[in-house]
């Protein structure tokens, strides 16, 4: 009973820390205006704000930290990596602007290049024994340049896709000295004018475009020759033009919305890129700290070797059985294996400083990680046997998977989509147009006309000149063509040319990827399989020289050999203990260059993108009580 209240009492304790260790303060977001009485109408005309930069970590670092010691496993540093490594930060923005910019497409706005390229993300202090790529960085982004994605604007122009409404007031007025009173009757006409006008615009993707105006104009004059005097007149105007041949059809006018389409896709993608080589970069740095954890502590038992060599030496001839000249190489052994800790400590110190600032939003001083210091909780082990596919199933799996592939392909179909239009740029433009427009007058009836009859129906107000304008009373009827003929058009066809080459050359580039995977798979595989070999000749290494300087040192302490093999024995065994360190993160590192050439880091660590998205790893982090003892390297930041 005693113990199941224990176990439960540790599960509510762990639930809430599980919690917390996920949780985030505030998400990258793009706000609404505020609420307003008339939000309906003003929204659109009001700023929209963007949430500031997340600096906070997340409070996994504090789980993992006991008494100024952070206590990392594999899965814990791709967790922290993933919540708050700065390059994986800055990408998270990338789908947000391509969604930005899809929306100022769907306005038929002009495309923007946005974004930043991947980071290759941080390097260890020595990459010695480290096996990298040909190609460099495994899915290195083919090529794609900052924003990843198609931002050409050839071809013809794209209108407004949203409406557009028009409003206009005018006061005037004027007063004109007349040469001839016999037109106006007087020799200075004053004149007092109010317009109104009012319009809605519209095109649409098929390469339509509409406006309807409305236009009031309402006139007094000092003149006695006005039939009507004050009068109004007015018009309701239709303007309707089509395009014919270029800027015809959806297929040219909607080309901005499609490409940026793809562009969010590559946007996606970019970011798994970065979550890639990120994740790739802090695991090569966490288990470069292992392996220098472990020359650490071969350097300190070298040192306690030659140090107990030293001391027997001066025993020895003390008591007159050995020459003098045996101290002197027990000493020089000595110091060149503290010479060798203080650069093994060295190392791992500032490894130490690496992996601490890729895991900080802010920097090891602002996130209060300059005192403390690392454990790592994993031993580097080399399986018994790689289980390899054949080659032509790894190739198959990279091309499937790799972010650089698809986003070469995506580009593709962007230059396809775009060629559509700038083919549209090489025909005349031929708009057929129709305008109809319905006018009205009214107005006061003058003394002067007052016996006139026929101008009886004119005679009203304001809604006597909309009644005249709904019933048509006086329509105006017009239609036409407009044809413009470019003579040679050596620009149109140089675009056009020029934008097959650039495809031609993409189709060509891509082709290069698909190649280059199976170099990068080959290459990974051909890495896995040296390192492995390495690693098994410095393990035999190893204990052959184990072997030796055990038999050495009985026969030194018989007499049958000298110090001085004893010294050389300790020297090949302890250059063979580095070199197996060596094999062993050298095969490490080959086993995430072969998960990268394959485009699988993320599965392979239980990665997800909604939860390299959000910033919040789904791994649950859990200190043990049984802790190993710190045996870290002295020094440090003082």
């Amino acid at each position: 009973m005693n113990r199941l209240l224990a176990v439960a009492c540790v599960c509510l304790i762990a639930v809430p820390n599980a919690a917390a260790q996920n949780a985030v303060t505030n998400e990258i977001r793009v706000e609404a205006p505020a609420a307003g009485h008339f939000n309906w109408l003003t929204a659109p005309y009001r700023s929209r704000t963007v949430t500031p930069i997340r600096l906070n970590n997340s409070s996994r670092l504090e789980i993992l930290t006991r008494a100024g010691i952070l206590y990392l496993n594999a899965q814990d540093v791709v967790a922290l990596a993933i919540e708050n490594n700065i390059d994986v930060e800055v990408q998270r923005y990338g789908p947000l602007l391509a969604q930005e910019v899809l929306k100022r497409a769907k306005a038929g706005g002009a495309l923007r290049s946005v974004g930043s390229g991947v980071a290759a993300g941080p390097q260890s202090v020595s990459l010695t024994g480290v096996s990298l790529n040909a190609s460099g960085d495994a899915g290195g982004g083919g090529g794609v340049g900052s924003g990843g994605g198609i931002t050409t604007q050839l071809g013809p122009a794209i209108q407004s896709l949203d409406p557009t409404v028009t409003a206009l007031a005018n006061f005037q007025h004027t007063t004109t000295p007349q040469s001839n009173t016999v037109l106006t009757g007087t020799t200075s006409l004053v004149q007092t004018s109010k317009t109104f006008q009012a319009g809605v615009s519209k095109f649409w993707d098929f390469g339509l475009n509409g406006q309807l105006t409305y236009t009031s104009n309402s006139i007094k004059v000092n003149s006695q020759f006005f039939a009507l005097n004050p009068f109004t007149n007015g018009s309701l105007d239709l303007q309707i033009t089509q395009n014919l041949l270029q800027g015809f059809g959806s297929a040219v006018n909607t080309r901005n919305i499609r490409v940026q389409k793809n562009n969010l896709k590559i946007s996606d993608l970019q970011f798994k890129q970065q979550v890639m080589t990120t994740v790739a970069a802090v695991l090569n740095l966490y288990w470069d700290l292992v392996s220098f954890g472990e020359n650490v502590r071969s350097r300190r038992q070298s040192v306690t070797t030659a140090n107990q060599l030293f001391d027997d030496n001066k025993r020895q001839v003390e008591l007159g059985s050995l020459a003098e000249i045996e101290v002197t190489r027990a000493e020089s052994q000595l110091y060149a294996a503290k010479q060798d800790l203080v650069i093994a400590e060295t190392n791992y110190l500032q490894q130490e400083t690496v992996l601490k600032n890729a895991l900080s939003r802010g920097g090891v001083a602002a996130a209060g990680l300059e005192n403390v210091r690392i454990v790592t909780l994993d031993r580097i082990g080399v399986p018994q046997a790689d289980d390899i596919r054949p080659i032509d199933e790894l190739v198959k799996e990279a091309s499937a998977h790799r972010p650089d592939v698809e986003q070469s392909r995506t580009n593709i179909e962007s230059n396809k989509v775009n060629l559509v239009g700038i083919r549209s740029g090489l025909r005349p433009t031929l708009q057929a147009f129709v305008e109809l427009t319905n006018n009205g007058l009214t107005g006061d009836l003058a003394t002067a006309a007052a016996n006139n009859p026929g101008l009886a129906y004119l005679v009203g107000g304001y809604g006597n000149l909309l009644a005249q304008i709904a019933r048509r009373n006086y329509p105006n009827y017009s239609a036409g063509f407009s044809l413009n003929i470019p003579i040679r058009n050596r620009a149109a066809q140089s675009d056009y040319v020029t934008s097959q080459l650039e495809l031609r050359q993409n189709e060509l580039n891509y082709q290069k990827s698909i190649n280059q995977v199976r170099v990068d798979v080959q290459n990974a595989v051909i890495g896995l399989e040296q390192a492995r070999s390495r690693y098994d000749a410095a393990l035999k290494s190893r204990q052959l020289q184990e072997t030796a300087l055990s038999n050495d040192q009985k026969k030194y302490g018989l007499g049958a050999t000298t110090a001085y093999q004893v010294v050389q024995d300790q020297r090949d065994l302890a250059t063979a203990i580095n070199s197996e360190v060596q094999a062993m993160a050298n095969y490490t590192h080959a086993r995430i260059s072969l998960d990268q050439a394959l485009g699988r880091t993320l599965e392979v660590n239980g990665i997800t993108i909604n939860d390299a998205m959000s910033g919040r790893a789904s791994y649950q982090s859990v200190l043990r009580d049984n802790l190993p003892t710190p045996d870290l390297p002295r020094g440090g930041v003082r």
